[in-house]
């Protein structure tokens, strides 16, 4: 089928490509001329495992195409999908300024009947409204009905998130928009969940509301673990087994970040106090993971008289491993705090790093001093304290006898619990993880 994909982000770039590899002839459209460019080399604008290697097949196979030319794109297309950015605004709602200035152009260029198919997340209803919109500006006599096709790809593994999805959502208001959606996804082989509109965009929201949950709660029982003596890798084991529970999710740290999660819950709260409710669990969830982020930091402050002039080891930067994805990243929160106390850092990311130096250029910063170093053993080198913010590879499989031997002194404040507690120690290492 002819497909358009407007905006080549995280959503976009991945279900676009994504559907090329399944046959599909495909045309993504941005407005940043250079980004088009980039991508018709088949070189990625986003560090995406596999992403580069499906773009450069499915251009030579002529299925795939860039444009910033979104009358052309959409004029005479099956389908159109909406993947652009829904940014979180200062009290918490999605800013819907991109959803709505492509479904303007979409309804001043299509010249034939077609499903305009929103994949970004957005507040329930808003595809109501996105329908109407497109109506009341729409120049040719044609049918234009509009379904929501929300995403459920982690950062990381998203192109395999997408070709192995657990299942589809779609949500149509018609029977014909339900077929022909059915119909696009029907060479991937997946589930197909088909509900109204409104249960689709609330489906979305549910799902990334409930994860983060769950993971603010283990990051709250891991805070009470370090009081009482218990250990939070052991507890997440014991829960583990429970299969209303389940495995994932089970890992304390210091806080989620993302393009997901801390945006879709505090959109959640934000919709419900809308219709006068308040979603306290929700609430809880992001008043808890708020304060996690800097945890270990003031722990550290306990502990030192003055970061100002210390020799600071960053481990990992982006918000997750498998990304360069800043985001609500706790290094961020982090960094800022130790810049300001005037700490000197030497920070280690593979993916993230030339994202980092475009907040925090190199060199001072304030009272700080950053630099960036390209292997993990730089940044400990002399090093008077470590904090390792993001489990990467490279960082896991650092020895405990590196940081005995590379730093001056010997402290570390893990929080992505990644080395063994009693190793650390043993190698005589002052240690501090979450929960443990």
């Amino acid at each position: 089928m002819r497909i358009a994909v407007a905006g080549t982000g995280y959503v976009g770039l991945v279900a676009g490509v994504c559907f090329a590899e399944k046959g599909h002839d495909v045309t993504c459209v941005d407005v940043d001329t250079k980004k088009v460019k980039m991508m018709e080399a088949g070189e990625s604008p986003i560090f995406e495992e596999g992403l580069e290697e499906l773009m450069r097949k499915n251009n030579a196979a002529g299925r795939l195409h860039y444009t910033t030319d979104f009358a052309s794109a959409y004029r005479d297309k099956d389908a159109i999908f909406i993947g652009v950015g829904t940014p979180e605004q200062p009290d918490g709602s999605a800013n819907l300024n991109y959803i709505a200035t492509v479904s303007r152009q979409i309804a001043e260029s299509v010249e034939r009947d077609c499903l305009v198919v929103v994949k970004s997340t957005v507040p329930v209803g808003t595809n109501d409204k996105v329908e109407q919109f497109i109506k009341d500006f729409l120049i040719k006599d044609v049918k234009v009905e509009v379904a929501s096709n929300p995403e459920f790809l982690a950062q990381g593994s998203a192109v395999h998130d997408t070709l192995h999805a657990a299942r589809i959502i779609i949500g149509t208001q018609s029977k014909e928009a339900e077929a022909l959606l059915k119909k696009i996804y029907e060479p991937f082989g997946l589930p197909i969940v088909s509900v109204n509109r409104r249960s689709a965009e609330m489906i979305k929201y549910a799902c990334n509301d409930f994860l983060a949950l769950k993971i603010s709660y283990m990051n709250d029982i891991a805070n009470l673990c370090e009081l009482v003596g218990a250990d939070i890798d052991a507890v997440a084991e014991g829960m583990s087994y429970d299969a209303r529970i389940g495995a994932n999710f089970l890992k304390a740290g210091i806080g989620y970040g993302g393009s997901c999660f801390p945006k879709d819950t505090k959109a959640l709260k934000y919709l419900a106090g809308q219709y006068g409710y308040r979603l306290r669990t929700v609430e809880a969830a992001v008043d808890v993971n708020a304060a996690q982020k800097t945890r270990l930091y003031h722990k550290a402050c306990k502990r030192m008289i003055t970061f100002e002039g210390l020799k600071v080891a960053v481990l990992g930067l982006a918000f997750k491993p498998g990304t360069d994805d800043l985001r609500e990243a706790p290094s961020l929160d982090n960094v800022e705090l130790l810049l300001k106390n005037g700490a000197q850092i030497a920070a280690y990311d593979p993916a993230a790093a030339k994202n980092f130096s475009r907040v925090y250029p190199q060199g001072q910063n304030g009272r700080g001093y950053i630099s960036y170093v390209d292997t993990p053993k730089e940044a400990l080198k002399n090093a008077d304290i470590c904090f390792v913010f993001t489990e990467w590879k490279q960082i896991r499989e650092l020895s405990p006898a590196a940081f005995k031997d590379q730093m001056r002194i010997p402290l570390v404040y893990d929080g992505r619990n990644v080395y063994d507690v009693e190793k650390m120690k043993d190698t005589g290492i002052e240690y501090y993880s979450i929960g443990r």
